[in-house]
């Protein structure tokens, strides 16, 4: 798959997880870091429901562009939801789990990739306070 196809495909994850009001949602650039994936979509929901209807909007999206996903965790509990495409792998929180968990903080090295418009503008918006 061209790395094109795979930034597309993170953007189509972005653009979905947006759609659903995720919040603090980042775009890691890992591609050279590890060979599992080119990225990883992460971002948070304020509840279990949300979490799963993020992850559920996701899969629609992909699903009809014909993408499935090789692995699909965590949905039952909506804690944490891992959703692996292979090259993109999208983590779904809960907030308190992520911050436990500090996936960016393991990935410190792993550029944080720039949104185009309007994802970028969106994912501003849905920044949570930290204090």
């Amino acid at each position: 798959m061209k790395a094109d196809d795979s930034w597309q495909k993170a953007l189509r994850c972005a653009q979905s997880a947006l759609d659903k009001k995720a919040y603090d949602l980042v775009v890691l650039d890992v591609e050279a870091l590890t060979s599992v994936a080119s990225y990883f979509v992460i971002c948070t929901g304020r509840s279990d429901i949300q979490v799963q209807t993020i992850s559920q909007a996701i899969e629609k999206v992909l699903r009809q562009e014909g993408h499935r996903p090789l692995a699909l965790e965590g949905v039952s509990h909506g804690q944490w939801i891992l959703m692996d495409f292979g090259d993109v792998i999208v983590h779904i929180f809960y907030e308190t789990v992520r911050e436990f968990y500090n996936l960016e903080g393991l990935w410190a090295k792993a550029p944080r990739c720039t949104l185009p418009e309007p994802y970028s503008t969106q994912a501003l918006d849905l920044r949570l306070e930290t204090g």
